[in-house]
């Protein structure tokens, strides 16, 4: 399997009150429980049949230069607004600063961290070095894992790490490959880690300078109220994967179309009614 750079990246949400109107840098953010939205994109009222209204709840809204998109969620009508607040702002611009920071094999935080992976990957068994045949063991594609980092980055190494730390049972299980019927030539572990943050990364469109899809929206929503959203998120889409690799019966060849349909399940879920955060995404359970 190629690394993601030749590859084709609990805090309970508030409810808000249905009749609750909040200003956010002159954006107006309402969970309302009309038939339809009845708000422009400025926070003004609309007449019935406007260019918003018509357009509600439609991806044509997104990167048009309006300030709010409206969906469905909760079997009300939410508006998620384009403005950030300044909580969304700055996790926001860390979270991007984290994608932009490249594995560099000569920083020593980096050789701390993929140490750490180790370590919380094989707690009883002593790493012989940075360059060693024992990474091939956790899936990297030889010797040296930095190689490995290409398209996805430091960031990459965060999420196996918070992982391999915040859900132990979930990750050793991946990685012994434990349950269900194995191929005979299975997915490397860590590689596919990788790969799967560059899906991530790719889905959520985070570097781009206007939001073009609702699951973005939703996602940055999700992240005022947990700044580990991503690396949440990242955990929920490595068990649905091999989730999806045992339901497919899939091989090595296979897991670019897996990959593929992860993601499918990921938006799909993202924009279900009930999620509003990362835990309440139905393949959360998966994790443990």
């Amino acid at each position: 399997m190629e690394a993601a750079a030749a590859a084709p990246a609990p805090a309970q949400a508030a409810e808000r009150d249905p009749e609750h109107h909040q200003h956010h840098h002159g954006c107006l953010a309402v969970r309302t429980s009309l038939p339809r939205c009845a708000l422009g994109a400025g926070g003004g009222s609309s007449l019935a049949g406007s260019s918003d209204e018509a357009s509600c709840g439609s991806p044509r809204w997104i990167g048009r230069g309006l300030s709010c998109v409206c969906i469905k969620r909760k079997g009300a009508y939410e508006r998620i607004c384009m403005n950030l607040t300044p909580v969304q702002e700055e996790r926001l611009q860390r979270l991007k600063h984290r994608m932009k920071v490249y594995f560099d094999p000569s920083r020593r935080d980096h050789q701390e961290a993929l140490k750490a992976l180790w370590h919380a990957t094989y707690p009883d068994q002593e790493l012989q070095g940075l360059i060693s045949e024992q990474w091939k063991d956790m899936g990297w594609q030889g010797r040296d894992p930095s190689t490995d980092f290409r398209g996805a980055g430091f960031i990459s190494l965060e999420n196996l790490l918070f992982f391999a730390k915040t859900f132990s049972a979930s990750f050793q299980r991946l990685l012994k490959k434990q349950c269900g019927n194995r191929a005979t030539w299975e997915y490397p572990f860590a590689v596919a880690g990788v790969n799967i943050t560059f899906m991530i990364m790719q889905m959520l469109d985070l570097q781009s300078t206007k939001p073009r899809t609702f699951v973005r929206a939703i996602f940055i929503q999700m992240l005022s109220e947990d700044e580990w959203a991503f690396d949440l998120l990242y955990c929920v889409a490595f068990v649905v994967m091999d989730k999806q690799w045992l339901d497919k019966n899939a091989s090595y060849m296979d897991f670019n179309e897996v990959l593929k349909s992860t993601r499918t399940q990921l938006e799909r879920e993202l924009m279900l009614d009930d999620v509003m955060r990362i835990e309440d995404m139905p393949s959360y359970s998966l994790l443990c």
